[in-house]
C-alpha cells in the first residue's frame, strides 16, 4: 500500500522537529506531494507532521496519472514511457505505477525522476473550511424560509 502525502500549510512558526520531519519527507514547499510506502517509520513521520500535511491511500491509476502529468525528470523534463523504459526495469508508466501502488517499487526506481510532484493550489475553497462570519451573514434562501406545502396541510 502506498500513500500520497501533500503539504498544505507553510512552515512559518513550526517547531524545528516538525520542520525536519517534513524535510525528510521531501515536502519543502506548500502544494508539493510525494509517494511513500506504508511502513511504521513513515507512519510516525506522518503523525508527527499531521497538522501541516494531508495523506491518503492511492491506487495505481491515480499514480499513473500523477506521474504522467506532474512527474519530472532532472532538467524539468516530463516523464514519458520512453524515459521509464530507459531508466528502470519497467516498460511503461502503467507498469511502474502498479509496482509503486503495491509497494514493490518507489519513485527512486526510475533514474533521474524527482521524488516531488509540484501540484497546483486548490481551485475554489478547501472542503470543510468556511468562515463562521460568512455563515452568520448568509440570508436563508426562499426554500428554507417557507415550509413545504405538505407540512402546512397536515
Amino acid at each position: 500500500m502506498t500513500f500520497l502525502v501533500i503539504r498544505v500549510r507553510s512552515d512559518r512558526g513550526v517547531k524545528p522537529k516538525i520542520k525536519d520531519t517534513m524535510s525528510m519527507l521531501n515536502l519543502t514547499r506548500v502544494n508539493h506531494a510525494v509517494l511513500i510506502p506504508d511502513t511504521p517509520a513513515y507512519s510516525g513521520m506522518l503523525h508527527k507532521a499531521k497538522d501541516y500535511i494531508t495523506w491518503g491511500e492511492v491506487d495505481a491509476d491515480t499514480i499513473a496519472t500523477l506521474i504522467s502529468e506532474r512527474g519530472r525528470l532532472v532538467g524539468d523534463k516530463p516523464v514519458t514511457n520512453a524515459s521509464v523504459k530507459a531508466g528502470s526495469d519497467f516498460s511503461t508508466i502503467k507498469a511502474v505505477s502498479k509496482a509503486i501502488a503495491s509497494g514493490d517499487a518507489g519513485t527512486g526506481d526510475i533514474d533521474g525522476m524527482k521524488p516531488v510532484f509540484r501540484l497546483h493550489p486548490p481551485r475554489g475553497p478547501r472542503a470543510g473550511v468556511e468562515s463562521s462570519a460568512a455563515l452568520l451573514l448568509e440570508e436563508p434562501s426562499d426554500s428554507e424560509a417557507t415550509p413545504s406545502p405538505s407540512l402546512l396541510e397536515g
